[in-house]
């Protein structure tokens, strides 16, 4: 079965546990984004892993391959289980991200094109007319692996095609994921649990879904016994 990443994208440590709290202890796997992660710091997620629960970092690094290494290495010392790159940042950055976490618990998983870019947006940052969107998502897949990555973020529209191009073994991190008739908010795609799962992913990310649901333990207990069909 896949793994459920729930995506703590709450304004502070105390809104992160009282949602914890609503969960059945079967979520135990919780995404620390970027702003909870500025907001609380490295202690937060200590807190998490002192409570053994796993957790997702997702700071998207992207930096020189120095300031990456040292940024990993100090991620892999809090325990974490996935930590996210940026695929754009090139094969010396990955590298030097893979190595920096050799021998701890973490694995690198790079960001091949965000969730919240549509093809038209990708031409436009890339500078050429035309990009297809999937295809760019799985150059930079491949491109990221070759490089030491243990597997790739990517949208669910592209999890097929990167599935089919990556090593047996890869892990497939998927965000925008969403029950049937849920808003896609910012994403450009989303999927439903099953069908994300029946795409390749190996990890879902889900948000709002969850976190915005009357009852967030009755959404997540609906989430896996959607995957497990």
């Amino acid at each position: 079965m896949a793994d459920i990443a729930i995506a703590l994208d709450v304004l502070s440590r105390e809104a992160a546990f009282a949602l914890i709290d609503r969960l059945p202890s079967a979520a135990d796997f919780f995404k620390v984004g970027l702003e909870l992660f500025v907001r609380e710091g490295p202690s937060f997620v200590r807190e998490l892993r002192l409570s053994e629960r796993r957790v997702f970092l997702d700071l998207k690094l992207h930096d020189i391959p120095n300031t990456v290494s040292a940024a990993s290495r100090a991620s892999a010392e809090l325990e974490v289980d996935l930590l996210t790159v940026h695929a754009s940042g090139g094969p010396r950055m990955i590298e030097a991200a893979r190595a920096a976490v050799e021998g701890s618990r973490t694995s690198v998983v790079a960001v091949t094109v965000l969730t919240s870019l549509s093809s038209n947006e990708v031409s436009e940052c890339w500078g050429r007319a035309g990009t297809d969107r999937k295809m760019e998502a799985v150059r930079l897949a491949h491109l990221a692996v070759e490089s030491g990555a243990h597997g790739v973020v990517a949208s669910p529209n592209d999890v097929p095609a990167i599935r089919r191009a990556l090593p047996v073994g890869s892990v497939i991190v998927t965000p925008g994921i969403r029950f049937l008739g849920d808003s896609p908010d910012d994403h450009a795609g989303v999927s439903t649990p099953r069908e994300a799962v029946r795409a390749g992913s190996d990890v879902l990310v889900i948000g709002r879904s969850v976190t915005r649901a009357g009852d967030p333990g009755d959404a997540f207990r609906r989430i896996r016994s959607e995957i497990s069909i």
